[in-house]
This record gives structure tokens, C-alpha cells and sequence, in this order.
């Protein structure tokens, strides 16, 4: 079972939904936990009678709202996941989740769910002052020298902004990937998950190519054994 941490303060819910999804298309068996404090996806996921910490499965992908650490999720499964990303090939068979993807934005909390061992660890953030900073805060989390990937949305990438990012975040444990993903923000990608949530869907159609190929790049670094045009083609309707 392979962990991937998103961190940051950016509302980052609808583009780490899309994420998973590709790899569910990808035929890997997801576990989404949505971790943050303002818990989104207990609104836009749909589900039937919630209680205050539940598992539900749509779109062929479950989701964990509700829950404080790992231990809680393991009670409610009932099963201990295996911390071990190494396993052999017969023991990752038995796995009852391929990936586990946690959406976090508290610091507390990145410890609770020991986001320092994951596999992988992205920032995820914008630059309005309100993510930046209180994205970065979630930083002090990390005891060890953490390796994070930065995924940025903004308008247009700005090399003074990532520099100003970097400077913030010097205080903190980590260190960056030499690499950066950025996303275009535009507001007709967002009237399109507007109109998804509406329906209950995921749906790719009349999102921008820019998202789209974003994403792509994400779910390749994810995933490296999966080719960026075999990506892209999954969203193609």
C-alpha cells in the first residue's frame, strides 16, 4: 500500500478528487481521507446518513471523513494497515487499498497520521497570504528532513513567488524536490466542478487542457510506471 500526503491550506479537495480518480481509472483501489479542518468532502461527496466519522464509496473510490489518526480509520476497517511500502508482490495483492491519499492542513494532524513516513509529500498551495502562510505553518510538523514536492496554483508562474515560498518555509524540517508542478488558475475550471458536484460526477469534459495536463504530470509522478499520453487519454470523453 503506497501513502501519499497533500499538505497546505489551499483548498485543494476538487483537484485531489480528480487526482484519485485517474488512479482508480489506472485500476488501483483508493482510499481518499480528507483530514483538514474545514472537512469539504463531507459536503460534496455524497452519502447516505453520516455519522460524525464514516467511510463511503463513490465513483468507485472510498472516502474517510471524520476521522483524527490512522488508528481510528484501522477501528472502523477493522484491519491494521501495513505501515511497510515494500512488501512483497504477494503481500500487496492482499492489501485492501493500492493507495491511501491524505488531504491535510494542520500540523497536529500531519503527525497523528505520521505523514513523514509516506511515500510521497506534496505542498500544495496558492499565494494568497491566507495559503501561503498558513499552508506553511502545517510544516512544523515534520521532526526529520522531509522531501516535499511543490504543486502550485496561481495565475501565471511567477518565479519571485516560488522564491518567496522558499524563504518562508526555511525554518521548517524539509527540503524541496527539484522539480515544481504548476497549475493555472481559471475560473471556468472551478464552474465546472460546480456543475460536477451538482450531478454527483467526476467528469474531465470542458475542463481546461492546462488542468488537465497538470493533473496528468501528477498522477505520473505518482505512478512513474504509467506513461504521461496513456493519462491523458483516460480523460478523454
Amino acid at each position: 500500500m503506497r501513502k501519499i500526503g497533500f499538505i497546505g491550506a489551499f483548498d485543494k479537495s476538487n483537484f485531489i478528487i480528480y487526482t484519485a480518480k485517474l488512479l482508480e481509472q489506472l485500476n488501483y483501489k483508493v482510499l481518499l481521507v480528507d483530514a483538514t479542518s474545514m472537512q469539504k468532502m463531507k459536503y460534496i461527496i455524497p452519502s447516505i446518513n453520516p455519522t460524525k466519522a464514516y467511510i463511503t464509496n463513490f465513483e468507485n473510490m472510498d472516502f474517510a471523513v471524520g476521522f483524527e489518526s490512522w488508528e481510528e480509520i484501522e477501528k472502523y476497517l477493522g484491519i491494521k494497515f501495513d505501515s511497510n511500502d515494500e512488501e512483497d508482490e504477494e503481500e500487496q495483492k492482499n492489501e485492501i487499498y493500492d493507495y491511501v491519499i491524505v488531504d491535510i492542513d494542520d500540523a497536529e494532524k500531519l503527525k497523528k497520521f505520521d505523514i513523514t513516513n509516506f511515500e510521497k509529500k506534496y505542498f500544495v498551495t496558492s499565494f494568497d497570504m491566507y495559503s501561503l502562510r498558513k499552508g506553511i505553518s502545517t510544516l512544523a510538523g515534520f521532526f526529520d528532513n522531509a522531501k516535499l514536492t511543490k504543486i502550485l496554483f496561481s495565475y501565471e508562474a511567477n518565479r519571485e513567488d516560488e522564491e518567496y515560498l522558499n524563504l518562508l518555509s526555511m525554518e521548517y524540517k524539509i527540503s524541496w524536490n527539484e522539480y515544481t508542478i504548476y497549475f493555472q488558475i481559471l475560473g471556468d475550471d472551478n464552474k465546472v466542478f460546480e456543475e460536477n458536484q451538482k450531478l454527483e460526477k467526476i467528469r474531465y469534459k470542458r475542463l481546461s487542457p492546462n488542468y488537465k495536463e497538470s493533473l496528468a504530470y501528477v498522477v505520473q509522478d505518482i505512478d512513474p510506471k504509467n506513461n504521461l499520453g496513456n493519462i491523458k487519454r483516460l480523460m478523454k470523453e
